[in-house]
């Protein structure tokens, strides 16, 4: 499911007009990309959280050259499935 499509699920499950949807779709995601960036956490109770991992720098290689390449260091995101989402997951 790709984010339009949630807007549309969104907008037929509640009777919604799509602008409303498309809304409540874009404020709950920018809600939790603006804790993401202030390396805050997100807690979803039964789907999951989420949060940064800070990764150090390291030498890589090029997989066509074989080269040795610096890759600096980064932070991304990270997600942790829920007790409860991983059950319906596995026993559904």
């Amino acid at each position: 499911m790709n984010r339009s499509e949630l807007i549309d699920t969104v907008a037929d499950k509640h009777n919604l007009p799509k602008k409303h949807a498309e809304a409540v779709v874009s404020t709950m995601f920018g809600s939790i990309f603006e804790m993401l960036v202030e390396e805050g956490r997100v807690e979803i109770r039964g789907f999951g959280s989420f949060t940064t991992r800070d990764y150090h720098s390291y030498v890589g290689r090029n997989p066509k050259t074989g080269e040795a390449v610096s890759v600096g260091s980064k932070r991304l995101p990270y997600f942790k499935v829920g007790k409860e989402l991983k059950a319906r997951l596995n026993y559904s």
